[in-house]
């Protein structure tokens, strides 16, 4: 993720940073009608708002911001009027001004990123029309300010954290935590995403400067917590029976699909019991964790319970994680589990990217995993359930790829001849598009369809993928039919 920024990361893991991307959507989109939070903002953001509407005087600059403006309206979704959270998304992908190029591709936008994409032409031509650059650099010293007035509650809110934890203060290698703060943004809105390794909070300060680190903790506990879940798969599959008992909890989809986000999420939830509420208020600790466990977080109890004995070990979280995993009793846990009467909804998670709706990119991440662990049926299952719920009407690609995947795994030809044709009509992924030809050569060459084969073979080395592997599937294709045996699968 790349957004144009200055940064103080200094001792603290995370770092705090200023974006003159963020600055400019975000005064855009004041000039749109996004008042959220508008009353509790500091000063800075209606002075930023007067001094964009008196730049845009000439009608060439009202032409630039209304075709933003236009652009803000046609994609708002029903039922969520000033949901900033897509343009956020789209900004940690965009270069800096005035050409606010993406440093990925588009195919690897997030997927709401993705729907609002066409706001960049629109925004540079606001960029330029409203003066944002001598705007930015005006104000520049402001923002850099609030990264130094909030650098050192930051850095102490993380070391208390590791403190608790009782894991190294050192960088995390390959792992990023950044936090953009972006005062013209609602200070009730923290916007918490994770990439792969990499967690992104956006957050705007109130009045008196004030942030919500509850959410900044929330979503450091994921950033150290999540890796651990990786080197602990086989003994987290071990507890996956308990997602049965779960089906009808209030909580996002992804946790009752994904033991490693259920679980991890529980620890959280009872770390933050033990963090955040004082000892001395053992009542409302209880009535923290037992409300995790009525939302569906089944196992919160459990963790919560053991973390009176790490706290009495000089242990590591990093080395007692397997530990407290073992510990856990899936029968005990299971027959606790079906005896909770759930509520009617659950606490929005706070970390987005593991929040879908559905969020087809985590599903189908996992539908990856389980197939590359064999787990076949699995992988199909979530699969199908991104299909089923792609209310667009047209199949996305990566879904329709591994169901055509397992299909041959499993010498159903037909049924994933069909499917890798959909896939070539639907996929954006260069390598997914190619391997779909690829696989399709193949099939047709053991039809002995050899026209059709080469046809493929041309497509896939087309498609624009430059691993090597690829090009020489494809090129092996072209040179001699695919030899496999006619029970084989391609």
């Amino acid at each position: 993720m790349a957004a144009s920024g200055t940064s103080l990361a200094q001792a603290t893991k995370a770092q705090l940073e200023v974006s003159e991307t963020f600055f400019t959507l975000a005064a855009a989109l004041n000039g749109c009608g996004y008042d959220a939070g508008l009353e509790v903002s500091m000063p800075l953001r209606q002075t930023v708002r007067t001094e964009v509407r008196n730049a845009l005087q000439s009608p060439e600059a009202k032409q630039a911001e209304n075709a933003v403006c236009q652009f803000w309206i046609d994609h708002q979704l029903p039922g969520k009027d000033n949901d900033v959270t897509p343009y956020l998304s789209l900004a940690l992908d965009l270069g800096p001004p005035p050409d606010f190029a993406p440093s990925i591709s588009e195919a690897d936008l997030a997927p709401d990123a993705g729907r609002v994409l066409g706001v960049v032409s629109p925004l540079k031509k606001f960029y330029r029309a409203a003066n944002i650059e001598s705007l930015w650099r005006k104000h520049q010293p402001e923002y850099q300010a609030l990264v130094n007035e909030l650098h050192d509650p930051v850095s102490q809110l993380l070391t208390q954290t590791d403190l608790y934890l009782k894991v190294p203060f050192s960088n995390y290698p390959g792992q990023r935590f950044v936090i953009y703060m972006e005062p013209l943004l609602s200070p009730a809105q923290v916007d918490s995403r994770n990439f792969g390794s990499n967690y992104y909070l956006v957050i705007s300060p109130d009045q008196e400067q004030h942030v919500r680190f509850p959410e900044i903790r929330h979503t450091y506990l994921h950033f150290v917590l999540d890796p651990m879940a990786l080197s602990h798969g086989n003994t987290l599959k071990q507890l996956e029976p308990i997602l049965e008992d779960v089906k009808t909890a209030p909580m996002a989809t992804a946790f009752k699909n994904d033991i490693s986000l259920m679980v991890n999420e529980c620890l959280i939830r009872a770390i933050e019991a033990r963090t955040t509420i004082p000892k001395s208020n053992e009542s409302a600790r209880n009535a923290y964790v037992q409300r995790s466990v009525e939302e569906g977080f089944v196992l919160t109890r459990a963790f919560y319970d053991q973390l009176g004995d790490f706290e009495k070990d000089s242990t590591g979280l990093k080395n007692a994680y397997g530990n407290l995993l073992h510990a856990i009793s899936l029968e005990r846990e299971r027959k606790r589990a079906r005896g909770v009467v759930f509520r009617d909804q659950a606490t929005p998670e706070i970390v987005s990217a593991i929040q879908p709706a559905p969020n087809e990119d985590r599903l189908l991440n996992i539908a990856e995993q389980k197939l590359a662990a064999g787990d076949r049926e699995g992988a199909e299952k979530l699969a199908n359930e991104v299909l089923q719920h792609n209310h667009g009407g047209e199949a996305p690609g990566h879904a329709v790829f591994i169901v055509a995947r397992i299909a041959t795994l499993t010498g159903k030809m037909e049924e994933a001849r069909v499917s890798f044709e959909q896939a070539v009509q639907s996929v954006h992924d260069p390598r997914m598009l190619a391997w779909s030809h690829i696989y399709l050569g193949r099939i047709f060459d053991i039809q002995d369809k050899r026209d059709a084969a080469v046809e493929h073979y041309r497509a896939a080395l087309a498609a624009g993928d430059p691993s090597a592997d690829t090009k020489a599937a494809a090129e092996r294709g072209l040179t001699e039919p695919y030899q496999a045996r006619k029970t084989a699968k391609p």
